[in-house]
């Protein structure tokens, strides 16, 4: 991040726009409603402009711009159409350390105007650090849908009570939760219908029944990898959480959308890599949940899928700790979405059946004869290290070696590789391509399918190079 957001108190201070065109009234309507004293220098401003300083809106100097002028200012904005002059003007406000912006040019500027959603007294502010002034409009859009007026009355409300929660709620890890539930109650829901005296009777009940008693844990699938995979469940309790126990392989983007102060610790495990003994997760969820803390045990795909899900709840409710599950997006159903491989099709596949490699033993147990008949899209999960065992015990059992298979690695996530082959020599297969955890094994006609159907990421890599697939157009 090299430009950093800040908020800046303008009341009554001195914002000086140098050029008077069309650019230059827009940054004049987007600092008034800050209240600033604003300063135009231009030897011509536009005819509405002029209205405006007749009605004492703002001065106008009608000269060019001299240094002198930006003396005392707190913001100053280079807008002419005349490179030397928005120079002159950068030089001289960045010799005196204010902060200018020139328009379309980055290079001199020192502070970006950045687009701005006005719930006041809730303001949000879209910046692109001005590499793309019009998405940083389209953002601006997409949240103006999201964040309706009712944010504006409902940042008033909480400004207006602020005193009294926080004379209530002396503790600060007490209080924040008291705003968590407050926000996910019925206050924001009255102001959204217009009805200020019903949100502040839901108020005062709040504040007399208190902070609900006693920790709790959220168990939430994070899917396996691509953030915009996440449900609102799942980002409505990252965001709530105070101590967050994460899989190893849940993507750092994921992470990112945990609430900041949260407490995050790792404890997942990945083939050939323990981190955290089951048990000990176990009494870490308790521990933690007990001492009064939200948690949150963040799981890659979802919990009850290859996930130990039920063993952490068994443990929760041996210890009569209070908990939500939170579903994901399991890895076989997301990585074959993105790869352009359904695990189903009418002509293809008339089920779908998951199966898990996760160690040597894992696979000790499992109905190869079941599992090699024809008909059934197989999705193994952990896969990789165990290849060889799979394509051997299939083909033994009958499985076709021409069965097609795909290796989807880093699925959904921008690195994703996905490699097509034939159960006979699919270990071979992984080996001379390299294939790394996390992947996902496919066997089943639809793998065959990626061919055509792949839409996310580079093209899928054919083991058959002359039917390795062109380039093709993705959305």
């Amino acid at each position: 991040m090299r430009w950093f957001p800040l908020f800046l108190d303008l009341q009554q201070r001195k914002v000086v726009v140098v050029g008077g065109g069309l650019i230059a009234e827009r940054k004049i309507d987007l600092f008034q409603s800050a209240g600033p004293q604003i300063v135009i220098i231009a030897p011509r401003i536009t005819a509405s402009l002029q209205e405006r300083v007749s009605a004492k809106e703002f001065q106008w100097f009608e000269r060019e711009f001299e240094g002198a002028d930006v003396e005392g200012a707190a913001v100053v904005v280079a807008a002419t159409d005349r490179g030397e002059v928005n120079r002159a003007v950068a030089e001289a406000a960045t010799a005196r350390g204010i902060p200018v912006n020139v328009v379309d040019d980055l290079e001199l500027s020192t502070g970006i105007l950045p687009a701005i959603v006005d719930r006041s007294p809730l303001v949000i502010a879209v910046s692109t650090e001005g590499s793309a002034p019009a998405f940083a409009r389209y953002v601006r859009a997409r949240i103006e849908i999201a964040i309706d007026e009712s944010f504006g009355d409902l940042a008033q409300f909480l400004r207006q009570v602020r005193g009294r929660i926080k004379t209530r709620f002396a503790d600060l890890v007490e209080r924040r939760r008291f705003y968590g539930q407050l926000l996910e109650g019925a206050v924001p829901d009255a102001l959204r219908r217009r009805r200020p005296m019903e949100a502040a009777d839901a108020f005062e009940q709040a504040l007399v029944a208190g902070v609900a008693a006693g920790g709790r844990v959220d168990l939430v699938g994070a899917g396996p990898g691509d953030p915009g995979l996440l449900t609102l469940n799942a980002l409505r309790a990252l965001q709530g959480a105070d101590v967050v126990l994460h899989d190893r392989l849940v993507s750092a983007e994921v992470l990112a959308l945990a609430r900041r102060e949260a407490e995050l610790i790792p404890v997942g495990k990945a083939a050939g890599y323990h981190s955290v003994p089951q048990e000990e997760i176990n009494a870490l969820l308790v521990r933690h949940a007990r001492a009064g803390r939200r948690v949150v045990r963040l799981k890659g795909g979802d919990p009850f899928v290859f996930g130990r899900g039920g063993e952490e709840l068994e443990a929760l409710v041996a210890a009569g700790v209070a908990y939500t599950v939170v579903p994901g997006v399991t890895a076989a159903v997301a990585c074959g979405a993105y790869a352009g491989i359904p695990l189903t099709h009418r002509d293809h596949a008339r089920g779908v059946r998951f199966v898990t490699a996760h160690c040597r033993t894992a696979l000790d147990g499992v109905d190869w004869r079941s599992l090699a008949r024809d008909g059934d899209t197989l999705a193994v999960y952990m896969g990789v290290g165990s290849v060889a065992r799979v394509e051997q015990e299939l083909l033994a059992h009958g499985k076709a070696g021409s069965t097609p298979v795909a290796f989807i690695e880093n699925g959904t996530r921008v690195e994703q590789r996905v490699i097509l082959g034939t159960l006979a020599g699919a270990a071979a297969l992984a080996q001379r391509t390299s294939v790394q955890s996390p992947a996902l094994l496919v066997i089943g006609a639809v793998a065959a399918l990626a061919r055509d159907l792949a839409w996310f990421g580079a093209p899928p890599i054919d083991q058959d190079t002359a039917n390795a697939p062109q380039a093709r157009l993705r959305a």
